[in-house]
């Protein structure tokens, strides 16, 4: 029998075996927000209080304002800083990101000499900045260009001559702004996650393209909010040329008012014609934060436009397919990844400050082997993974990959670390994935696999978009191929990333506990996809609490405690009959 209990007049529930009549017959009332509608009505009478004053007051001059707003001068004036505020944008963007790459790099010389500058530059005043170049001439004659300390000069031109009010306007606006833009841009570097910086490296990208690929897009977001005020600082701020006799906008108004006396009417005509640029600048503001937005928004709004621009764009994925291609699951007949590669981990130490992370840690791990590694947190485990690959310099010993040294050559007794360029390189070949994977989330899932195929191992774009396909596949994602990251679950983005590290074709892969970061539910598909991966004849190299999958999966376990190895064995042997008595006591506890 149905409840007919009735709360505050709600028609009880029918029983299951009665018909629903639904509910759209109610009326719906939206909920009521007095304080908002006095807001309003607030806003609008002090909108139009203003309107009326400015409108209906002749002392405005509006007849002299209409006279003047398209007045000869006035444009070219306006011409003047519009090219000031364009040219000096540009190059003090320039510079300043120049400044700001130097100022983060690991240059201790280069990052004083741009710290110098960027001080030097932000406590001179801009109007004192001005007038010393325009007097550069009085310190020196000539400007010349030759070797320096000797005698050789190629050029050797009259400063007053070079230097132009109009040169000199440009080149202490260009220094200014660099200045104060390199901060903005090296705060925006500092905020992109490390774990970014990180993941371009593993995946062996060169170093310019690691900064202009994957660094500044993402630091973009946070430079370009202040970037533009800065921008919209400086195109007012070129009114600050009045003191070189340079005819801007503002010197070109003040000219005319002196004349006829009109202050305010021609006040007002800088005034509106500032208010336009700075809506310009506004709106493609507004453009260029949304292009640089893309992946950190699940489903952003269409710009105008945005869909025609679209159609003269070349997809990525337009890219003929074999007629033969068939859907792939798995990796056992993958001819896409390259046979395991030997591990030598020879005496390896690490430590940060007073804290030993790794203490001479020894491993051999055979080609195509499966190995995982157990410990407790704080043990060593992810330490030594990253030294693999080089992501950590160890203090002592070496690594070995196929007998071949790990971000060092050797001449005789002596190992030398090599250039970042080489390290790089050898890098590729060891293909790493992350615990928070690391994709980059300004790039589509098809951006994140092909980009270091095309720039590190030289594939052609339609090969590299082949070899992802191919990948994406035999990791069941082939119908993300278009999303961005932010639009997949935790165990669609592991199983993107664990795709990318393998478009480089590595001779070993690294996993620093893949599924730590999903939800228990997701765990299951991506260790589904290393178990295929463990049949292939990779090589392997796995840190893990997931013990039930080492024991299934792993030819070798390795257990680590403060920074040591404790014991390596077979599966069996380390699950079953653990030498050691702290293996024992961790089996214990997480079994």
């Amino acid at each position: 029998m149905a409840v007919v209990t009735d709360v505050a007049g709600i028609p009880a529930p029918r029983s299951t075996s009665e018909p629903n009549p639904g509910y759209a017959h109610y009326r719906i009332v939206p909920a009521r927000h007095p304080g908002r509608a006095l807001g309003t009505l607030f806003a609008a009478l002090v909108i139009a209080g203003v309107l009326y004053s400015v409108l209906t007051n002749p002392r405005w001059g509006w007849p002299v304002f209409a006279e003047w707003f398209f007045a000869e001068p006035v444009l070219a004036g306006l011409g003047r800083t519009l090219l000031l505020t364009a040219l000096a944008t540009v190059s003090g963007s320039l510079l300043g990101t120049a400044l700001a790459l130097a100022r983060v790099s690991k240059s201790p010389l280069l990052a004083s000499l741009s710290f110098g500058y960027i001080w030097l530059l932000r406590s001179i005043p801009l109007i004192v900045l001005l007038l010393v170049l325009n007097n550069l001439g009085y310190l020196y004659e000539t400007i010349a260009i030759g070797v320096p300390f000797t005698d050789t000069v190629w050029l050797n031109y009259p400063t007053t001559q070079l230097l132009t009010p109009f040169a000199a306007a440009f080149l202490g606006l260009t220094l200014n702004q660099s200045a104060f833009f390199a901060e903005i841009v090296r705060g925006g570097i500092l905020a992109v996650d490390q774990g970014q910086h990180e993941a371009a490296a593993a995946l062996g990208l060169p170093r310019r393209r690691q900064a202009f690929r994957i660094v500044l897009p993402q630091a973009m977001r946070s430079i370009l909010p202040t970037g533009f005020n800065e921008i919209i600082g400086l195109a007012k701020g070129t009114s600050m040329v009045y003191v070189l006799a340079l005819p801007e906008l503002f010197y070109t108004v003040q000219v005319i008012y002196r004349r006829n006396l009109e202050v305010i009417p021609l006040l007002m005509v800088a005034t509106v014609w500032y208010l336009v640029i700075m809506t310009g600048l506004s709106i493609v503001q507004h453009y260029i934060e949304r292009y640089y937005s893309r992946g950190a928004v699940r489903n952003p709004v269409p710009l105008p436009f945005q869909a025609l621009i679209s159609r003269f764009r070349r997809p990525l994925t337009e890219v003929a397919r074999p007629a033969e291609a068939a859907a792939k699951t798995g990796f056992r007949d993958a001819q896409v990844l390259r046979s395991g590669g030997t591990v030598h981990v020879h005496g390896i130490s690490k430590s940060f400050g007073p804290l030993k992370v790794l203490d001479r840690v020894e491993l051999n791990l055979p080609a195509g082997s499966v190995t995982a590694i157990l410990g407790p947190s704080g043990s060593g485990k992810s330490t030594l993974l990253r030294a693999i690959n080089h992501l950590e310099r160890v203090d002592d010993g070496f690594i070995a990959i196929d007998d071949e040294l790990v971000g060092y050559s050797q001449k005789g007794d002596t190992l030398y670390e090599l250039k970042e360029t080489e390290i790089l390189k050898r890098r590729a070949d060891i293909g790493m994935v992350f615990q928070n994977f690391n994709l980059f989330p300004h790039l589509t899932v098809l951006e994140n696999l092909i980009e270091a195929p095309i720039h590190v191992r030289g594939l052609s774009r339609d090969d590299a978009v082949r070899l992802a396909r191919d990948l994406l596949e035999r990791v069941g994602l082939s119908d993300k191929i278009n999303a961005y990251p932010r639009q997949l679950s935790g165990g669609q983005q592991q199983r993107v990333a664990i795709a990318r590290a393998l478009a480089l074709r590595p001779k070993v892969l690294l996993f620093d506990e893949p599924t730590s970061a999903l939800d228990p539910e997701l765990v299951g598909e991506v260790l589904d996809v290393i178990k295929e991966l463990a049949r292939t004849g990779t090589t392997l190299v796995i840190v893990t609490h997931e013990t039930g999958f080492a024991r299934e999966v792993a030819d070798t376990v390795v257990f680590m405690e403060a920074g040591r190895v404790l014991e390596a064995g077979p599966p069996a042997q380390i699950f079953a009959d653990a030498k050691h008595p702290r293996t024992r006591e961790f089996l214990a506890r997480v079994l």
